[in-house]
């Protein structure tokens, strides 16, 4: 007997409009699976949550794309959404009320509790990407002199409502945080051993004020579940976990990938973006780069005597420009994918630039040793194709490969550490900028090589 899907068990039991049926359906439903009946029925998002006991649909919520959280808040009924956002993580609830119009924000800030509307007002006066958006003030402190049975016991008073209990954080009698401690310690230590007995004082923590590219690196570095944010005075103001690390990270990836492809970051899943939006998305950057490609015509235009007297050179040209400009992509994404996961930095370019100096004149050497056969080979089957000075025309296209294969690769490289230096981001020098760049420049580097192996000969 087959197994009935879970898609088939909804669409059975939602049918039957039985409210404690479909609750108990959904409450006995993994959270992840319950997200994708989301994705695949969005007309009952808002109804599946709402028959979702409060804990379990803010589980589901939480992971949802945002065009389906959107939905289901204006959906769901005002005291159904405001139960909801009161529910959510400080953290969870600040990242998806930045997402909305200020109009929409203020409405859904009057919605929550006194303590949670100054939690989520806290947290949006924080810098946008800044660790003070990502961090949470549900956290466990304990003050340095207290003893191990006297922090068992607050875990046991307040854990629940704390987003992590297997770090627990020390402050001293200034309310200054001094150290952390895993709860394994605190657990096999003795009741009566002291917090100021177990902490060393070596610790990792986090600025509010860090990009939270810089809480990525650090969390990557130092392997932890959880860290906390400090202020300027070492004022423990909140922690921020692993998960919400690796949901920015995957966000931030997808908009360095769009950047890369040549477009702006989309903010909307894609199939879920109005057409019109999309299209303003994409047309900036076609017209930019066809603005670029423009300078490809001026640049045949000055040569335009040297293509007159040697129609052969035109022949090459697609060759030419391709190469560099597939070295110069290849260099750049290279680069830009290194600065993401904090390899390379700003100050190491000088040892990028020996490398792609060495990368380019390798890479170039080698298409310019198949261009240079290319044309001698086939000059012995077609001897009328390039005339009589097919060695010249093989050696001026060898030449101009390694050249424009070199520029490619330096300008690919270290056009990203330019931007970065300047304060921009590098992802915006994508694949297709530099190789619209480097058309041009491909385009002077091919014939001025050529008008000096061929001037006399054909020029």
């Amino acid at each position: 007997m087959e197994a009935i899907s879970i898609q088939e068990q909804f669409e059975s039991v939602i049918q039957t409009e039985d409210k404690l049926r479909i609750r108990e359906f959904l409450n006995n439903q993994n959270i992840s699976d319950v997200a994708v009946l989301i994705s695949e029925y969005d007309e009952f998002a808002s109804q599946i949550i709402s028959n979702m006991s409060m804990h379990r649909a803010v589980s589901v919520f939480k992971i949802l794309d945002i065009s389906f959280q959107k939905q289901i808040i204006k959906e769901l009924p005002a005291y159904k959404s405001a139960e909801l956002l009161n529910e959510l993580a400080a953290d969870d609830r600040t990242s998806f009320l930045e997402e909305l119009p200020s109009e929409v924000v203020k409405e859904l800030i009057k919605t929550l509790n006194p303590e949670e509307r100054k939690i989520t007002l806290s947290l949006l006066g924080y810098p946008e990407g800044s660790v003070g958006r990502l961090m949470t003030p549900d956290y466990i402190a304990v003050r340095n002199n207290w003893t191990m049975a006297r922090v068992l016991e607050h875990i046991r008073t307040v854990g629940k409502d704390s987003e992590t209990i297997d770090v627990i954080y020390v402050l001293n009698e200034m309310g200054q945080f001094v150290d952390d401690m895993r709860i394994r310690e605190v657990i096999l230590a003795s009741p009566d051993k002291i917090v100021s007995d177990l902490i060393d004082n070596r610790y990792v923590f986090l600025k509010v004020t860090d990009d939270q590219e810089v809480a990525n690196q650090i969390f990557k570095m130092n392997n932890r579940m959880a860290l906390p944010v400090l202020d300027e005075n070492h004022i423990l103001l909140g922690i921020v976990t692993i998960d919400d690390v690796l949901w920015v990270a995957n966000e931030e990836f997808s908009e360095d990938i769009q950047k890369i492809g040549g477009t702006e970051a989309l903010d909307e899943p894609y199939l879920e973006m109005p057409l019109l939006k999309l299209f303003q998305k994409r047309i900036v950057w076609l017209v930019v780069l066809f603005l670029g490609e423009m300078l490809t015509a001026t640049a045949m235009g000055y040569f335009e005597d040297e293509i007159t007297k040697a129609v052969v050179l035109a022949l090459f040209v697609p060759l030419i420009i391709s190469s560099g400009g597939n070295s110069g992509s290849q260099a750049s994404t290279l680069i830009i994918q290194a600065m993401a996961v904090g390899e390379i930095h700003v100050g190491d370019w000088w040892r990028v630039l020996r490398r792609e100096l060495l990368s380019g004149l390798l890479l170039g050497s080698v298409l310019g040793i198949i261009g240079f056969l290319r044309v001698l080979v086939w000059s012995q089957f077609f001897p009328d194709v390039y005339g009589p000075y097919y060695l010249f025309i093989a050696i001026a296209v060898g030449v101009s490969l390694v050249g424009v294969v070199l520029w490619g690769t330096l300008s690919g490289s270290m056009l990203p550490l330019v931007l970065k230096r300047a304060g921009a981001d590098p992802a915006v020098s994508s694949a297709p900028f530099v190789a619209t760049m480097v058309d041009v420049t491909g385009l002077i580097i091919y014939f001025s090589v050529a008008y000096f192996f061929l001037r006399g000969l054909l020029l």
